[in-house]
C-alpha cells in the first residue's frame, strides 16, 4: 500500500498531493494515470467519473441494490503504476460484503490478480460491477449479513446515506 509519505504515490482527490501551490506533481513516469483519468473524463461514461484532483465516483447499476446510489471513492497510484496496482477505498459508507467498514475493497484484480494491462477504467468498471455481483467466497465484511442472507443487501442499502452525496 503506497503511503501519503511516498514521493512516487499519486494521488487523486479529494486530497492532493503534497506540493507547494496544492497541485499534484505528474512526472514521465506518472503521467499514464493523468493520461487514463483525462480519457475517463472526456468519455461521458454516466456511471464512472474520475479527475485528476476532483471526485472519483461510481453509481451502482440498474438492476441492482445499489441501483441510484453514489459511492466517492479515493484513488492513489503508486509509484510503480502501472506494474503496482493502486489502491482505492470507499470514502462513502458502503453496505457490501466485499467492502470493510473502513472502505477497503476485496477485490482480486486489486490483490495478486493485479495486470499492468489494467486501466483506470477498467478498475472502476470491476468495482461498480461487483456491487451488483458480490463475491461470498471472499468475504471482507463478514459483519454484512448478506454473507449469510444475500437479500438482506437489499434492506440495509437503503440505509446508505449514498443517494444525493
Amino acid at each position: 500500500m503506497a503511503s501519503q509519505n511516498d514521493p512516487g504515490t499519486v494521488a487523486c482527490a479529494p486530497s492532493k498531493a503534497a506540493e507547494p501551490g496544492g497541485g499534484a506533481t505528474w512526472g514521465s513516469v506518472r503521467s499514464r494515470p493523468q493520461q487514463e483519468l483525462m480519457t475517463l473524463m472526456m468519455s461521458g461514461d454516466h456511471g464512472i467519473s474520475a479527475f485528476p484532483e476532483s471526485d472519483n465516483v461510481i453509481y451502482g447499476m440498474a438492476g441492482t441494490v445499489y441501483e441510484d446510489l453514489r459511492y466517492k471513492l479515493s484513488l492513489e497510484f503508486p509509484s510503480g503504476y502501472p506494474y503496482n496496482a493502486p489502491t482505492i477505498k470507499f470514502l462513502t459508507p458502503c453496505y457490501h460484503p466485499n467492502v470493510d467498514l473502513q472502505g477497503n475493497i476485496c477485490l482480486d484484480t486489486l490483490k495478486d490478480k493485479w495486470s499492468a494491462l489494467y486501466d483506470v477504467w477498467t478498475i472502476l468498471l470491476s468495482i461498480q460491477n461487483l456491487l451488483g455481483e458480490p463475491n461470498m467466497e471472499s468475504p471482507l465484511n463478514r459483519g454484512c449479513r448478506a454473507v449469510e442472507e444475500p437479500s438482506s443487501l437489499e434492506k440495509n442499502t437503503s440505509m446508505n446515506p449514498t443517494k444525493n452525496i
